[in-house]
């Protein structure tokens, strides 16, 4: 073996020890049951997006092993995961797939590395904006948010195209048209947002992150 191929492999092997394996372990939920994963395929099978995935969550995993930083997190795969629970349930090792995806998700988010104009990220982050101010969820707020978040005139169209829905709502008391001037919240909403400072507190103590 030459002297160029051996420089070569222990670099190879210095970036295994040091891998992304280890620090998705240290930083994402449940990130140490990652390379418990057996790479079958049925979480793929199993999802109702899996045509729609940019990498299954198997090929994440693999990808995480393999030391592909920069590709999972810039992935929107984890983005993709609605909670439905269909590849825990059907994993045969019974991993915490659905948790894996989200905490990878809020890693990237957290370093800012998540992909831009994800709509799925985009709505999380629409839906927090609006629950943090008051507590509670103002629906009416949070819809036109979301309708008029690429302009006007796309806003005006996609209002128009849901008005059947919209009505629906109303005729079923779901929507309040009153909430468009604040809405209701909690009743100790000086405490609840005690509760969400001290969570930011503790998230940055996290700015470094383990690496």
């Amino acid at each position: 073996m030459t002297t160029a191929n051996q420089s070569a492999n222990l670099g190879a092997l210095e970036r295994y020890r040091n891998n992304f394996l280890r620090e998705v372990e240290a930083n994402v939920e449940e990130g140490h049951m990652v390379k418990m994963c057996m790479q079958c395929g049925v979480c793929a099978g199993s999802c109702p997006l899996g045509p729609a995935w940019q990498h299954s969550p198997q090929k994440i995993f693999m990808m995480i092993r393999a030391g592909k930083r920069d590709e999972v997190l810039g992935s929107d795969s984890m983005f993709m995961c609605t909670s439905c629970y269909n590849c825990m349930v059907r994993c045969p090792r019974q991993l915490p797939i659905t948790h894996i995806m989200h905490g990878l998700a809020n890693y990237a988010h957290r370093l800012g590395l998540a992909p831009k104009g994800q709509p799925t990220r985009d709505f999380a982050t629409l839906f927090w904006n609006n629950l943090i101010k008051k507590g509670r969820v103002n629906e009416l707020t949070l819809t036109l948010r979301h309708y008029f978040r690429g302009g006007l005139v796309s806003g005006i169209k996609e209002a128009l195209s849901m008005q059947g829905i919209g009505l629906g709502l109303l005729l079923a008391k779901r929507l309040n048209p009153m909430e468009i001037f604040g809405g209701h919240g909690v009743k100790d909403l000086k405490g609840f947002h005690a509760i969400i400072a001290k969570a930011k507190e503790i998230e940055d103590r996290k700015k470094g992150f383990s690496a």
